[in-house]
C-alpha cells in the first residue's frame, strides 16, 4: 500500500468546535496530512487565535472561523466562508461540544436535553445538509461524526448527554447507507476519556477509577486520535463506512 492513500493534499477539511482539545489536535493532524483545514470556534476569539497559531505553526494551510453550528445561517455562512477561503468542504469532522455536567434525571431539565440534541443531533444534521452538494456533485466526501464511548458503557448519570451520542450514532448509521451510492463514507470516532483543557478539574477519584479500567494502562493523548481521523479522511479507507472506531486503550472490548 502506497503512503499516498492517506495523503490529504488538495483537500480541504472542516471540523467543528476546534480551537480547544481533541478538536484542535484533529485539525493540526488533518493539516499536517496535506488538508486545507477550517477551524471552527465560538464563543473564546483569544483561545481561538491561540490554537490557529499553533496550527500554522507546523506550517499547515488554513482559516479559523467563528460560527454557531447548531444555527442554520451561521452553518451555512460557515461552509461558504471555508468554501471561499480555501476551496469546497471535502471532509467534515463533527465535533463541536457543549459542557457535559453529570447530574441525575430528576436534575436535568429539559432544556439542557435540547441543548445536548442541539449539538449532536441538530448540529451534525446542519452541516452535513451544507456540505452535501460539492460532495455528492464530485462523488466524494468523508463525514466523521466524533462519538463516545459512554453510549456503549451506558454511563451514570448521565442520560441528556448519553441519548444525543447515541443519536448521533443511530445518524452516522442511517446516513452511511444513504450517501454510500456517491462514494461519501460516513464514520464515527468514539474517544476514551482523554484528558484535555475541559478536564482539568475533574475529581481525582473518578480519573482514577477510569485509569484503573483501561487495559493498555496508560492515559490516551489527543495525539492519539490523529492516525485513525487521517486514516478515515483519506483514500485509505475508502470502503469503510457506518463505522465506529473506539479509540480508548481497549476499555470497551468487554
Amino acid at each position: 500500500m502506497s503512503t499516498e492513500q492517506f495523503s490529504l493534499k488538495g483537500r480541504t477539511a472542516l471540523v467543528t468546535g476546534s480551537s480547544t482539545g481533541l478538536g484542535k489536535r484533529m485539525a493540526i493532524a488533518l493539516g499536517q496530512a496535506g488538508a486545507r483545514v477550517a477551524m471552527n470556534y465560538f464563543n473564546n476569539e483569544e483561545r481561538a487565535a491561540k490554537a490557529f497559531a499553533a496550527f500554522e505553526a507546523t506550517g499547515a494551510e488554513g482559516a479559523m472561523i467563528r460560527a454557531n453550528v447548531t444555527d442554520e445561517a451561521d452553518v451555512n455562512r460557515l461552509v461558504a466562508e471555508a468554501g471561499e477561503q480555501l476551496g469546497p468542504v471535502d471532509i467534515v469532522i463533527l465535533n463541536a461540544t457543549p459542557a457535559q455536567p453529570q447530574k441525575s434525571i430528576e436534575e436535568y431539565d429539559w432544556e439542557f436535553y435540547q441543548s445536548m440534541l442541539d449539538f449532536f443531533i441538530k448540529s451534525p444534521y446542519l452541516v452535513t445538509r451544507a456540505v452535501l452538494p460539492h460532495m455528492k456533485k464530485q462523488r466524494w466526501g468523508r463525514i466523521i461524526n466524533i462519538g463516545s464511548e459512554v453510549v456503549h458503557l451506558g454511563i451514570t448519570p448521565f442520560t441528556a448527554y448519553v441519548s444525543a451520542k447515541g443519536g448521533q450514532n443511530g445518524f452516522n448509521r442511517s446516513l452511511a447507507h444513504e450517501l454510500a451510492p456517491w462514494n461519501i463514507t460516513v464514520n464515527m470516532v468514539a474517544p476514551g476519556w482523554i484528558p484535555v483543557e475541559r478536564h482539568e478539574n475533574d475529581p481525582q477519584e473518578l480519573k482514577d477509577g477510569y485509569f484503573a479500567s483501561i487495559p493498555m494502562q496508560r492515559w490516551g493523548k489527543p495525539e492519539d486520535l490523529a492516525g485513525t481521523i487521517v486514516y478515515l479522511a483519506s483514500e485509505a479507507s475508502s470502503f469503510v463506512t457506518g463505522q465506529n472506531i473506539h479509540v480508548n486503550g481497549g476499555l470497551t472490548v468487554h
